[in-house]
């Protein structure tokens, strides 16, 4: 179990001429967020301060900022920095930067030296060139998953092509899943929702999905048995993945996007007939993640949350660990104390 988290002052990057400086409005909570805490990857620097789906408003910009002035609505996601020159971000999917994107907490500042913190604060300071320009949202709190949850399943779904004509799978409904169903539907696919939740079933439905099924049950699985065009997987915890593999048509994928810290196994058959592909997507380059939010803006779509202050960070964790949230908590930063910097 992680020590609980409790107030402490951080200082944050001098202003450099195309940074952009924000006040931090809301800021959902992450799965990974807990995994960084807990230390379950390996490499977690401490202190830390968690946070990566940041929405906030402009409050002070350097002197060579071109897309921001101040008093605009801005966010910040998972990535803030990266190489810049390598294929892959010249192709705009700096996520797979060969040098190591820097992500918005825990990772090395190449600025400052020091180490990036998150969003659980009162200010952030980011390159404009990573800094998203988010709509005006009716709920803005609803919306903070999008930078994380949101183009975690939208650049798969896009990647594979999902729309009219394919029928898709999702597999887990939580803080991603239950995205994921809002996004395939707004794409025009037929969604199909696999749970273990008998009480998920009907919230699927209600969600968008055009069939739930029991995934515990053989006989409801039995009837999908290549059916499937494409399945994302957003379960974070140990499961079989074979029983999934199964389900989908000939040169059908099963993409995880979920991050769970055991391995998993995959039986050779599985994916060998039917020439059936098992593979991962990892969240979205930064104009991808532009292209999300605009179109979850058009189409309406935003996270189902239970708005939290500061002072419950804690229980929220607790609760998160045990899957005892629908769908996402987001933390009201105006709950937060306020300090000259933190």
């Amino acid at each position: 179990m992680y020590l609980p988290l409790k107030e402490m002052i951080i200082t944050r990057r001098t202003i450099q001429p195309h940074d952009v400086e924000m006040e931090i409005l809301f800021c959902g909570i992450c799965h990974s967020d807990l995994h960084q805490i807990k230390n379950d990857f390996g490499g977690t620097q401490f202190p830390i301060v968690p946070g990566h789906e940041i929405v906030g408003r402009v409050s002070a910009i350097g002197n060579h900022v071109s897309k921001f002035k101040v008093g605009d609505l801005a966010a910040v996601g998972c990535i803030v920095d990266s190489c810049g020159h390598c294929e892959y971000c010249q192709e705009g999917i700096e996520q797979f930067c060969d040098e190591g994107a820097t992500y918005s907490f825990n990772s090395i500042d190449k600025v400052s030296g020091g180490y990036t913190f998150g969003g659980f604060s009162k200010m952030y300071v980011c390159n404009e060139k990573y800094v998203l320009k988010m709509p005006q949202f009716d709920d803005l709190a609803a919306a903070a998953p999008l930078l994380c949850a949101g183009i975690t399943v939208y650049s798969p779904l896009k990647h594979w092509q999902a729309g009219p004509g394919k029928k898709v799978g999702v597999i887990g409904i939580g803080g991603l899943g239950h995205i994921a169903i809002k996004i395939a539907k707004a794409l025009g696919a037929y969604v199909v929702v696999f749970t273990t939740s008998p009480e998920k079933v009907e919230d699927a439905k209600r969600l968008g999905a055009d069939e739930a099924v029991l995934s515990k049950d053989t006989e409801q699985m039995k009837q999908y048995n290549r059916q499937l065009h494409f399945i994302i997987d957003t379960v974070s915890a140990k499961h079989d993945v074979n029983s999934y593999l199964n389900l989908l048509r000939h040169d059908g994928a099963l993409v995880l996007v979920g991050l769970p810290p055991q391995q998993l196994e995959v039986g050779a058959f599985n994916i060998v007939q039917g020439r059936r592909s098992f593979a991962g997507s990892n969240i979205g380059g930064i104009a991808e993640t532009q292209e999300m939010l605009d179109f979850c803006a058009q189409q309406n779509i935003t996270a189902e949350i239970e708005k939290i202050n500061i002072q419950d960070i804690n229980s929220a964790f607790e609760r998160l660990e045990k899957n005892d949230v629908k769908y996402r908590f987001v933390i009201d930063m105006s709950s937060l104390k306020s300090y000259d910097r933190f």
